[in-house]
């Protein structure tokens, strides 16, 4: 495991940026072992719930954390606003960076993540493979 420190700006989409990344990386699969920062835009997918949630405002990020690949991203955050009320839930596209976002991303190198569709859970879920040799 390699552990690559993150610092995205204002204006970056959070999951875009992750991705990216990875992809710059020339690694395959990885891990947002937290994240810490600001939002002024939070999407945020809630359990149960099909379409994303938009919170604007100052917002706080809390926890994030989750896994990467090439191809997407499945991140939890949980994010606070002015107020100290708290929102958790999944990462939808289009959460911007407000002032600052500070990750620390861990790449596996042996490995190669993707997300490939679950019959079993009717949701595109994380495949893992060992990375084959070049």
């Amino acid at each position: 495991m390699q552990l690559h420190p993150l610092r995205l700006s204002p204006g970056d989409d959070l999951r875009a940026a992750v991705v990216e990344v990875l992809r710059h990386s020339g690694h395959r699969a990885g891990f947002v072992l937290q994240g810490i920062g600001s939002l002024g835009v939070a999407r945020i997918r809630l359990a149960g719930i099909d379409a994303p949630t938009a919170l604007r405002g100052d917002l706080e990020i809390l926890t994030l954390a989750g896994s990467v690949a090439p191809d997407d991203a499945h991140l939890h955050i949980s994010v606070s606003d002015a107020q100290g009320r708290v929102v958790g839930g999944h990462v939808a596209p289009g959460c911007i960076v407000r002032t600052t976002a500070e990750l620390l991303l861990a790449l596996l190198p042996d490995h190669e993540f993707s997300r490939e569709d679950d019959p079993a859970t009717g949701f595109r879920e994380l495949a893992i493979r060992l990375r084959q040799p070049v």
